[in-house]
């Protein structure tokens, strides 16, 4: 039996992991494991697979969805099933599983504490790209710019045609602030699998545009695939609970990428109350006594947080990095 989930983490390349072995079981019994382990497939070619009843695995898939670690895809019928691809949806799928138990959620941050580090690490040296990035603040205060559609978090919203919102994988298991819970959101194909699964709530736009602006004032940053579609999902992250953004902080492992903006401040109008340096999470703003604010654009990662608060609008979002720095694909 450890096998099955020993080999259950290792579809998702970390056989290694005790860990992740030890979700697995807690997520999935035996039999699910089996199942799990025959796909990709649809539930007559998986009953004849595996020798149980038709109307058995189409049941077993469905709670393997509502778990998060199935998922069907529309284009065949009847559906054909995959399961988890990568750590990354595993976690992100699962956390969100209805029935979890405080010993599943524990011990996925016991892995993001004791392992993630140095899988991210890996990760970063075997991806082109980092796989998120930052999109500057769009709603609170407009940037002072050139801001494509892909980077307007208020365009975006605009053009989806389903959003939701769900519970933040990463606070919901580390606690280790009191930023908003529901906060992540949802964007057409990412909204529809989660509201379908019953773990997303159905939002209007206003509402969507309404979360963004309190993640702004509350000191969240806005990170999306890195691509030019955004179809999946916005995340408002804190710099502590995040996936992302603490490794990248205090380890400097580039699993997310800067938006194409860094911030820029007018000495003539900043107060140096240093409002912008309490807001900066990477370091990136210094003052000096007697002088204005400074922005290091090496070290800062385009997200606007220090704008939205500045008392005398004296930060602006400036275009550091050309249009084409977005990829047009996940890994183009």
């Amino acid at each position: 039996m450890e096998t099955l989930y020993k080999d259950l983490a290792s579809r998702i390349g970390l056989g290694q992991s005790q860990l992740i072995s030890d979700i697995w079981r807690l997520i999935a019994n035996p039999e699910e494991a089996r199942l799990l382990l025959a796909l990709p497939g649809n539930a007559p070619a998986l009953a004849e697979k595996c020798g149980l009843p038709e109307h058995e695995v189409a049941q077993m898939l469905q709670t393997l969805f509502v778990k998060g670690v199935a998922f069907p895809s529309a284009k065949t019928d009847p559906p054909t099933y995959k399961m988890s691809r990568d750590l990354v949806q595993f976690h992100d799928a699962s956390i969100l599983w209805p029935d979890a138990s405080q010993e599943f959620l524990d011990l996925w941050q016991e892995f993001m504490e004791r392992e993630w580090p140095e899988v991210a690490i890996t990760f970063s040296q075997m991806m082109p790209r980092p796989f998120t990035r930052v999109i500057p603040v769009g709603v609170t205060i407009q940037a002072k710019t050139h801001i494509l559609a892909f980077e307007d978090i208020k365009e975006i919203v605009d053009n989806a045609q389903t959003i939701s919102v769900t519970k933040c994988t990463c606070r919901l298991t580390a606690h280790k602030c009191d930023k908003k819970l529901e906060a992540c959101l949802q964007i057409n194909r990412g909204a529809e699998y989660n509201i379908a699964r019953g773990t997303g709530r159905k939002l209007t736009k206003e509402e969507a545009l309404e979360i963004v602006r309190d993640a702004e004032q509350d000191g969240l940053i806005h990170v999306v695939m890195n691509k030019q579609e955004v179809d999946q999902f916005i995340c408002n992250c804190c710099p502590c609970c995040c996936q992302t953004m603490p490794i990248l902080i205090q380890r400097g492992i580039s699993v997310v990428e800067p938006s194409r903006f860094a911030a820029l401040v007018d000495p003539e109008t900043c107060s140096s109350c240093g409002t912008c340096i309490e807001r900066c999470y990477f370091s990136a703003i210094t003052l000096e006594e007697g002088e204005s604010a400074s922005v290091d654009q090496s070290k800062c990662m385009g997200c606007g947080l220090c704008q939205v608060t500045c008392p005398t609008e004296a930060i602006s979002m400036a275009e550091v990095r050309p249009s084409d720095f977005i990829p047009q694909k996940l890994f183009g």
